[in-house]
């Protein structure tokens, strides 16, 4: 077995221990530490990539039990992709936080390195119960850092956060001991051998059970009418754990691809496509209700939140179209909603530094001390997360526009340009009250910073936000990579062999 596999859960997990065990240690030291397991997640997750990269399926079974009776781990290309996107959103966060954010509360670097625990075990496991036990590590460390700081702001989001999410886990274990009930397994590929034997009689059941799933992966992913508690929790959280928090959405996403298009997908018989005349509908209202949410909002942050769940209603209609194509742009789309959305976390606590306590609200303030620089960030952007070219926003909605047939044509087109239009709208009005109405003298709530931007801080924005870029120069590579990963997960077969008969 190739232990590469595991390093991607065990890096966070150690780290985590220790800073936890020596949770005493000076601040300096616990940075040092948590960077170090942070950024080596980074090349791990480029190697892994290109593991993956030849298309075989890599399984990586704890204690030796081989599937279905034994805890596997799976490596394929869509599992190498997010752990890609994590790594490198995660080691531009954690070096943000670096300057200050990790000092607001106790033991800021080890829930962190827990987050990471829980996120890249969910893309990896190939078994649904394990899925639910990262799922709880990282919703637990979430909790606790989302509340860091203790601002009655966080309090009140960390209070629906937490309940919101504890209705998910509850409905996550009755959907998961349905199937188990059923079918006696929770290996992921043995599930779908089992699904598509199933008798007719327990059919309607499982079923049952996959809706149930759709609605706790619905609420992880903030799909309408689940995704309320995102703005909120999103505007409230420091900037560092929000840039973080972008992954999340697509975590809900992730489960949803991986699932459906495995346990419930072409070869499930009489459920193949269970849930996919459900996804079109809701990928359309979820973007309209991010739309509408972003245009109503009054402060950077919330108006940001808004966009996520945007960037989520576009992903859903990838998925939902549920071609090789669709599917292609939505995973393009997707490494450029999570690491744009980021930068705008941090982008916004930047220009909130300069405004003192109007903070990101979007009324008129005395002139930033660095208009041209935080300027010029907001513009590339907004450019890019409205899908404006040249940047990579604009490649990702393209590809979705061209992958829609038929009637699902007329319907996407109108609401994805038509809400693309109306975040222009928003973004350049925030960009209006933020940069250009800038007042002489003092109004109702005068600022009180008057510290330039820090340049590690200004690092670590620039580089999230400048991967829209780099996704345009190696448009070419990225865009067969994530040909070759829709067509795999498409393609069920390969993952049942791993159950009847393929060798690890």
């Amino acid at each position: 077995m190739n232990h590469l596999l595991i390093l991607p859960i065990l890096l966070p997990l150690f780290t985590g221990s220790l800073l936890l065990i020596g949770h005493r240690l000076e601040l300096s030291t616990k940075r040092r530490l948590s960077l170090a397991a942070c950024w080596l997640l980074l090349p791990l997750a480029f190697v892994l990539l290109w593991l993956a990269g030849d298309g075989q399926l890599r399984l990586y079974a704890l204690g030796n039990w081989q599937p279905p009776f034994g805890i596997v781990l799976m490596l394929d290309r869509l599992a190498a992709l997010m752990l890609l996107a994590t790594a490198l959103l995660a080691a531009m966060a954690l070096l943000y936080a670096c300057r200050g954010d990790d000092a607001l509360g106790p033991n800021f670097h080890a829930l962190f390195q827990f987050q990471l625990l829980g996120i890249n075990g969910a893309f990896l496991t190939g078994d649904l119960f394990n899925l639910f036990v990262f799922f709880e590590i990282l919703l637990i460390a979430s909790y606790s850092l989302l509340v860091h700081g203790n601002s009655g702001r966080q309090i009140r989001a960390g209070m629906h956060y937490v309940v919101l999410n504890l209705a998910g886990s509850a409905l996550f274990l009755i959907g998961v001991s349905l199937l188990y009930g059923l079918t006696g397994t929770l290996n992921m590929a043995d599930l779908a051998v089992r699904v598509a034997a199933v008798d007719p009689e327990r059919a309607p059941l499982l079923a049952a059970g996959g809706f149930l799933l759709l609605v706790v992966f619905g609420l992880k992913a903030a799909i309408l009418p689940l995704h309320f508690w995102l703005s909120s929790t999103y505007s409230s959280a420091v900037p560092s754990v929000a840039a973080l928090f972008a992954i999340m959405t697509k975590v809900g996403i992730y489960a949803i691809l991986r699932v459906f298009s495995l346990i419930f997908g072409s070869e499930a018989g009489s459920l193949a496509h269970l849930i996919q005349g459900w996804l079109w509908p809701l990928a359309l209202l979820t973007l309209l209700m991010g739309v509408i949410g972003a245009l109503a909002a009054r402060e950077l942050q919330r108006l940001l939140a808004c966009l996520v769940v945007v960037s989520v209603g576009t992903l859903l209609a990838g998925l939902a179209l549920g071609t090789a194509q669709s599917l292609s742009a939505a995973l393009y789309y997707l490494l450029h909603s999570t690491w744009v959305a980021g930068g705008l976390f941090l982008l916004a606590d930047l220009i909130a530094r300069q405004r003192g306590a109007i903070a990101g609200e979007l009324i008129a303030a005395p002139a930033l001390h660095q208009p041209l620089l935080l300027g010029g960030l907001f513009f590339a952007g907004a450019i890019s997360v409205t899908g404006l070219p040249p940047f990579s926003g604009f490649i990702g909605k393209l590809m979705l526009l061209q992958s829609a047939q038929g009637s699902a044509r007329l319907l996407l087109w109108t609401v994805l340009l038509l809400g693309g239009f109306a975040l222009l709208i928003t973004m350049s009005r925030a960009g209006s009250q933020i940069f250009w109405r800038a007042v002489n003298g003092p109004v109702s709530q005068p600022p009180v910073a008057s510290e330039r931007v820090d340049l590690i801080r200004l690092i670590a924005c620039a580089s999230l936000l400048s991967c829209s870029l780099l996704l345009v120069i190696l448009a070419k590579p990225l865009l067969a990579y994530v040909q070759a990963t829709a067509l795999q997960l498409l393609d069920v077969a390969p993952y049942l062999q791993l159950v009847s008969g393929g060798k690890l």
